[in-house]
């Protein structure tokens, strides 16, 4: 079992849905219902802060049925919906409670909600904050959706000093529009069916100068702010130089960053683009390191579906292509493959997938540990068993991914929310979803 004080053989004991004691390996309570995990690893449910569930308005990308099914598969007991993609965008009260209307009685995992900034809605933040969104997310370039639009300069001076008071976190997508203009006008030169191109198109800087960006901005205003999705080693530094100095600041990683490399992306293979872009093989290393160091702080998916057309492999155009990767149900195995073959122990895993991601939601005290208190979120994991990533494995709503042929190992032979079995490798997901949604009682 892999707990806040060390991997150890124990026992967990559940009431009510929470942990109330964690023991002896042979300490057990009569009458007690007991599930003896055998030599399979309990760990603490995994916590992801970065998906794209789509719905309402775009089920036929994916929808909270479908996710939180796939992600039960995947360990995730814990999703964050980030607010765009669906129609109408999380950016205010009225939007929040029609995806809430549209998640009640369809989630298999506890779903949280990411709230929206856009120009012109900083003084709605608190509203959004008291409904009780979690976070907030905004774009410095343009999203791929007309409702989403992105945020310049004047929008954030505005808005980061309302995020400050409330103290909840900023979401960053930190690439540099100007950066990415100029490299895409030298970019739509070249093939569009190479990757070369379509990488050469966002380059590292555009993430960097981004970064550099945002750090001074929240030294500033005090702000507390999180760059999604980093693709570059640098970006950790510049990030572990500003927490120096005390800026609230955070970072991710995705395992599609740090499985894939650019040099071995067939031309036309659309299914890998994503932004920022997956970079060479020397960015994926110091990836790794950044994670060893403590310079990255947790690993989540950017679980970023849409239906097989809108990836054009029929022309195979990078710049055409919807920019996105589907993994929610993949996350554990792939880190865990890559982690074993760096001779990484399982346990700096759960520090990257469960308690970094608890944290930065604010669910610290409830999810992301095995521990007294906590929500009674387990995942039985065999870390030897091997698998190849088919389509018929995947519980999303579409099986168009990368991974696809990918040999992995480790897998997920339960998952419980709650106390509650959400998902069986043998039967499937369970016939009554256990998940909640995670928002303020009412009054």
């Amino acid at each position: 079992m892999v707990t806040p004080r060390g991997i150890v053989p124990a026992t967990v004991h559940i009431e009510g849905g929470r942990i109330t004691h964690v023991g002896e390996l042979d300490e057990t309570s009569p009458g007690a219902n007991v599930v003896d995990a055998g030599d399979l690893i309990i760990m603490p449910g995994l916590v992801d802060t970065h998906v794209h569930v789509n719905e309402p308005g775009r089920m036929d990308w994916e929808g909270f049925e479908t996710a939180t099914r796939a992600a039960a598969a995947g360990g995730v007991t814990t999703l964050l919906d980030m607010p765009l993609n669906s129609i109408p965008a999380t950016t205010s009260v009225a939007a929040l409670r029609a995806k809430t209307d549209a998640a009640q009685g369809q989630t298999w995992v506890d779903v949280g909600f990411i709230g929206g900034l856009v120009p012109g809605n900083a003084l709605t933040l608190g509203d959004l904050a008291r409904a009780g969104v979690r976070a907030f997310k905004c774009f410095l370039v343009p999203s791929g959706v007309p409702e989403f639009p992105h945020v310049t300069e004047p929008d954030l001076r505005e808005a980061m000093p309302v995020l400050a008071q409330l103290g909840l976190p900023l979401m960053v997508h930190a690439e540099l529009p100007e950066v990415i203009e100029a490299a895409t006008i030298e970019a739509t030169a070249g093939d569009p069916v190479k990757y070369a191109t379509y990488l050469g198109s966002r380059p590292a800087s555009a993430e960097h100068e981004a970064v550099a960006f945002v750090i001074e901005l929240a030294e500033v205003t005090g702000a507390r702010v999180h760059i999604v999705h980093v693709s570059s080693a640098r970006t950790a530094q510049m990030v572990t130089s500003a927490r120096a100095r005390g800026v609230r600041i955070t970072t991710e990683t995705c395992p599609h960053y740090l499985w894939f490399d650019a040099e071995r992306i067939p031309d036309g293979a659309t299914e890998y683009k994503c932004a920022p872009p997956i970079r060479g093989c020397d960015e994926r290393d110091g990836l790794w390191s950044a994670l060893s160091s403590g310079a990255l702080q947790m690993v989540v998916s950017d679980h970023s579906p849409c239906p097989p057309i809108l990836k054009r492999r029929d022309v195979g155009d990078f710049f055409v292509a919807w920019g996105g990767i589907a993994s929610l149900q993949l996350g554990p195995a792939v880190v865990w493959t890559a982690m074993r073959d760096r001779g990484l122990p399982i346990d700096r895993l759960v520090e990257w997938m469960s308690a970094a991601p608890a944290v930065l939601a604010g669910l610290e005290t409830r999810k992301g540990a095995i521990a007294p208190g906590c929500d009674a979120d387990l995942v039985l994991f065999d870390p030897d068993r091997a698998f190849e990533v088919r389509a018929d494995l995947l519980l999303h709503r579409h099986a168009v991914t990368p991974y696809l042929g990918a040999s992995l190992r480790g897998t997920v032979e339960a998952t419980y929310v709650r106390g509650v079995r959400a998902y069986d490798r043998r039967t499937g997901p369970a016939d009554t979803p256990p998940g909640q949604l995670l928002l303020p009682s009412p009054p």
